[in-house]
């Protein structure tokens, strides 16, 4: 099978534990999970039915103020933005709306009303989202659509080990709705293709991109 993002052959391994058939590309170091084992979204929403975040919660506060703190000072000043994939709650946009940015927020379960997808941004975030989508390469064209030139995409996802045996003791495939798994690698496939710049990511989870102004 293809890599879903550079269209490279992948490498297949299977998790002994839950027989779960997964693919590796060497290339770009995307890794995703066997279509057969992906929810449908009625069991997607029951599922993130049970996330218990709490808007006057410190910690779920905290949890964004460090994505803030990592993106807001590379972007400069930017006027209004869109969290693509909120969640429930539109905590995140509350934030960005306390440092003077106006956010729009949209979420296909809970708030999947409120795209207007012939408005551009200054920025774009999305926490939490890309490890959900069977189609990534498609969503991030679409939000580089939705970019004004000289915008900025803030994306969060856990940075996967890229070691099959490291990444079977991973945490974070286990959820059940995480799908398909990233580097900054994989980011840095995908801005080359669509000629947008790779600014910075920390390591771990978080990483930006600008579409450039020429």
């Amino acid at each position: 099978m293809n890599c879903h993002i550079c269209d490279k052959a992948t490498v297949s391994f299977v998790h002994e534990k839950t027989d779960i058939i997964y693919y590796h590309c060497k290339d770009c170091e995307y890794i995703f999970k066997s279509p057969e084992y992906h929810q449908d979204f009625d069991s997607q929403r029951e599922r993130y039915n049970l996330h218990t975040n709490d808007a006057e919660d410190e910690g779920y506060q905290a949890y964004f103020k460090r994505f803030l703190d990592f993106t807001l000072p590379l972007v400069g000043e930017v006027h209004n933005a869109l969290d693509f994939g909120c969640g429930r709650s539109s905590l995140l946009a509350t934030l960005l709306e306390k440092e003077g940015i106006v956010c729009d927020y949209y979420d296909p379960i809970y708030h999947p009303n409120t795209l207007n997808e012939s408005k551009k941004y200054d920025l774009i975030v999305s926490t939490e989202v890309f490890e959900h989508l069977h189609q990534p390469r498609e969503v991030f064209e679409s939000l580089l659509g939705w970019l004004e030139k000289g915008g900025f995409l803030a994306l969060q996802t856990q940075f996967h080990p890229n070691d099959v045996e490291a990444f079977k003791k991973w945490y974070y495939h286990q959820d059940p709705t995480h799908i398909v798994f990233f580097t900054a690698q994989t980011f840095k496939i995908l801005c080359k293709e669509y000629g947008v710049v790779f600014v910075k990511d920390n390591g771990k989870n978080m990483l930006l991109i600008e579409k450039k102004k020429a």
